[in-house]
């Protein structure tokens, strides 16, 4: 089921830029749904198409506490502004991790999104291990931004985050999540953790950081300046510094719309299974 499209664009010789847009909205919808359900693992087999577009289990807490990551909370401005935030980083999370998941191998095990609002450890990590091989062929380790100063989100955050792991500062994350995502292949822990050393390898890693933009940003010329500095990650080649571009104009508004499209596919959901 492809609920998004992504398209490679042009950025420069350094990055590869990756442009998304909705392909079906309701479809969309119902998956982050799923999502919020906690049932990420679920919705993987529906993208999959192995299972039908519905949730795997049905209790009224799981439903009160998905519905309720979609509103907005707060008696101040400030507290609602900050609610806002994360409801619509969470939602455009689980866009970057729906994107990743329709263009992976049934070998690609992928960290869930998060459920709770944080703003601590990885945003997104993919680990794919070899079609016939218990061994990993490759890591992306994801940034996704749901901001309206994309330039500086992705100087002073993206970057900042993508150096520490280049440089090895957030290592110990990064090997812990890679066990916890190998031993899906069926390894044990320690099978899965000597499988794990190839992420300390620059080599086998893919960096993709993922913007909201504005339709300006729509030409090589723009998303370069955007992306600069990704040179940055240096002994890596273009094809590990990924470059991802979600168009979207009047942003909140647009997040806020999607956020009601998922309560109301919940609340199907809820009255379906009644």
């Amino acid at each position: 089921m492809t609920a998004m499209l992504s398209k490679e664009v042009e950025v420069d010789d350094d990055v590869t830029g990756q442009l998304w847009t909705v392909k079906d909205r309701k479809k969309l919808a119902q998956l982050i749904a799923v999502i919020a359900l906690g049932q990420a693992q679920h919705a993987v087999r529906i993208i999959d198409e192995l299972e039908p577009l519905a949730p795997a289990l049905s209790a009224a807490e799981l439903f009160r506490g998905a519905r309720g990551q979609m509103l907005i909370r707060g008696t101040t401005e400030a507290q609602k502004d900050t609610s806002r935030y994360h409801r619509d980083g969470f939602l455009f999370e689980c866009i970057s991790w729906i994107v990743a998941r329709q263009s992976s191998s049934a070998r690609t095990f992928m960290k869930d999104p998060h459920i709770a609002a944080t703003t601590q450890g990885l945003d997104g990590l993919a680990i794919e291990m070899d079609s016939e091989k218990d061994v990993m062929i490759g890591a992306t380790i994801f940034e996704d931004k749901c901001t309206d100063n994309p330039r500086k989100k992705f100087h002073s955050e993206v970057m900042v985050t993508f150096g520490e792991h280049h440089t090895s500062k957030r290592v110990r994350d990064l090997v812990a999540n890679a066990v916890s995502l190998i031993r899906e292949s069926g390894l044990n822990g320690s099978e899965a953790t000597k499988a794990a050393a190839r992420v300390l390898d620059r080599s086998f890693r893919t960096y993709r950081a993922s913007l909201t933009v504005g339709s300006d940003i729509s030409t090589p010329q723009r998303r370069k300046k955007l992306f600069k500095g990704y040179t940055d990650l240096e002994e890596i080649k273009k094809e590990q510094r990924i470059g991802a571009t979600l168009i979207v104009e009047e942003l909140r508004e647009w997040f806020q719309g999607l956020a009601d499209e998922v309560i109301v596919a919940l609340n199907e959901y809820e009255d379906a299974d009644v």
